[in-house]
């Protein structure tokens, strides 16, 4: 089961390391509630199209499809619409260290909702360790000048986005536990989409659907990869592992975007790519080590 955890865990932050890059390709062309709406109705059919085969029950209880609905509306349609929004001001590396925020500020909010999820000193040392490391790693695609005069509201933008994910993320765990992660990633996508598709016409005047290939296989990519399967194994780690744990995913996307960078643009790996890999990787080690160690002592003592 660890293997399997951990595998989830990394093919996530493959998979969401690269959105900005798509996110980036995809508001050339259109703006970001036409973005987030269809990429979310890729992101359906394909988890439509696993449900036929799973068979899985819909829950009817209406305390859970409203908070399908409230998942729906922040821990996707809102969020996803802030950091497209916010890459048509800011830079992916700009937006990529912002939304490395997201367990900060879920550390801190699932303090006071969860009772497994408080606060102690190897925990908050492992964020702060994974997070230096992401600002090494985007550093050297940072403008000091550029940075200065960076858009302000692009970068709330993607902040409040990191803020709702977290939000999201606790929330999920305190009031959707024990529900399959095929079941939370279908209805929340579910309820996400209609939520863009009533707010498109609303908000992006004239709807413009694009027409470049390169932008429906960004859309195509984000759907079925960024929003099918990612949902899948994100939902699966906040059910096993919970949200401040799940969410340290966000530190791995800079060391994604670092090394495909090396492997195929010929990017140099100097010291920064080093040092800051290193430190991610062990922040995110030491939280889940000493999250292993109590939880091995607790077993002990039961036993």
């Amino acid at each position: 089961m660890r293997v399997r955890e951990w595998g989830a865990f990394v093919l996530l932050g493959l998979i969401w390391g690269s959105s900005f890059l798509w996110i980036k390709i995809a508001v050339a062309e259109i703006g970001p509630f036409m973005l987030v709406a269809l990429r979310l109705l890729f992101g359906l059919l394909g988890l439509s199209v696993i449900m036929l085969f799973r068979r899985q029950a819909i829950p009817r209880e209406r305390r859970t499809l409203l908070a399908f609905l409230v998942m729906g509306g922040f821990n996707t349609a809102l969020p996803f619409t802030l950091i497209s929004w916010g890459e048509t001001q800011i830079d992916s590396a700009l937006a990529s260290i912002l939304n490395g925020t997201v367990p900060l500020f879920t550390i801190v909010i699932a303090h006071f909702w969860l009772q497994d999820e408080k606060i102690n000193l190897p925990r908050s040392a492992g964020l702060v360790a994974g997070f230096i490391g992401v600002l090494i790693l985007v550093a050297r695609d940072l403008d000091p000048d550029q940075l200065l005069h960076a858009s302000l509201l692009g970068q709330l933008a993607v902040l409040a986005a990191a803020a709702s994910y977290a939000w999201a993320a606790t929330f999920a765990r305190r009031h959707l536990r024990g529900q399959p992660p095929l079941v939370q990633s279908l209805m929340v996508v579910l309820s996400a989409d209609v939520l863009m598709w009533v707010a498109t016409p609303i908000f992006e005047r004239p709807v413009q659907f694009p027409a470049l290939p390169i932008t429906w296989l960004a859309l195509a990519w984000l759907g079925l990869l960024g929003s099918c399967t990612a949902y899948l194994l994100y939902f699966y780690l906040i059910e096993t592992w919970g949200p401040t744990r799940a969410t340290l995913v966000t530190y791995v996307f800079p060391v994604v975007g670092v090394l495909l960078g090396v492997v195929f643009l010929n990017e140099v790996a100097d010291w920064r790519l080093v040092l800051g890999s290193a430190l991610v990787v062990g922040g995110i080690g030491l939280v889940n080590v000493r999250v292993r160690r109590r939880q091995t002592v607790a077993s002990a003592a039961v036993d």
